[in-house]
């Protein structure tokens, strides 16, 4: 599989291309580039889902507990206020809300099914990314940084971004998919989360319809990143994660992590 999946990466050789395997049903793994490190985009929005889980757990929080809609966000270089825009966002729906509420629960579920900034930010400025950070260190994942919410383009200027690899994505799927991360329950809710992912250009679209998959895209300018628990007809389910940088052209980017997935799903399931 290695190989293969080798080969369709040398078909953009101007890209960094960086995959994470691991069968959950053999315990074997296919690594290429595992440790590099990447601007994350949206899949930072798994930590940040796991550190509100997590904070449930420790009574700090419940995810019926209400949070004022707000666009107004302090940035991390400077302490300068900043807001978030509907026109750059994914998910529009939130910016109507100015001045309401909403529950922790409805934020986190726009934040991964949609994508959502504005819910992002809501949440990391509620759990903190310190905390993020930190429960991500006491679960063994040191490869992940998170410092900020989306759209804090002073400190994006800055080069204080969050941080991951393919390999600290896929160690906290894994966990998930095993029902490890907080709890039995806990780790079923999130990927009940996932499972709804509206954006399915990448690992979705090389596996057969209809195949559970709870998965998490990110994306920017010649960015594109997708990482997923992969749940085939009878057997146990497995991870993958592909994260690409300096493909030019976003369907590129798309076709390339599906060719990717369809390696995948073919080696676990021939």
């Amino acid at each position: 599989m290695i190989q293969a999946i080798e080969v369709l990466i040398q078909q953009h050789p101007a890209a960094k291309v960086a995959v994470a395997f691991s069968d959950i049903a053999t315990d074997t793994e296919c690594l290429i580039l595992p440790h590099q490190h990447f601007h994350p985009a949206s899949t930072i929005k798994i930590p940040i889902m796991l550190e509100v889980f997590h904070q449930a757990d420790q009574d700090l929080l419940t995810l019926e507990d209400q949070i004022p809609i707000t666009n107004t966000f302090v940035s991390i270089a400077d302490g300068s206020p900043f807001s978030m825009y509907a026109a750059d966002d994914s998910e529009p729906t939130l910016y109507q809300r100015l001045g309401q509420t909403a529950t922790i629960g409805e934020l986190v579920r726009l934040m991964i099914v949609a994508s959502s900034n504005f819910a992002t930010n809501l949440l990391i400025q509620h759990v903190s990314a310190q905390r993020v950070t930190a429960f991500m260190h006491a679960l063994d994942v040191p490869d992940l940084l998170i410092l900020r919410g989306p759209e804090d383009n002073r400190a994006y200027a800055l080069g204080m971004n969050n941080v991951a690899s393919t390999y600290s994505l896929m160690q906290l799927l894994r966990a998930l998919a095993v029902g490890q991360i907080v709890s039995l329950a806990a780790s079923q809710a999130m990927i009940d989360v996932l499972l709804g992912q509206l954006y399915t250009e990448g690992i979705p679209a090389g596996v057969p319809f209809g195949i559970p998959i709870a998965h998490k895209t990110g994306w920017n300018e010649q960015l594109y990143h997708d990482a997923a628990i992969v749940f085939p007809e009878k057997r146990k389910p497995y991870v993958l994660v592909v994260m690409t940088q300096g493909i030019a052209y976003e369907q590129d980017a798309h076709a390339l992590v599906a060719a990717i997935s369809r390696q995948c799903y073919e080696a676990v399931t021939r």
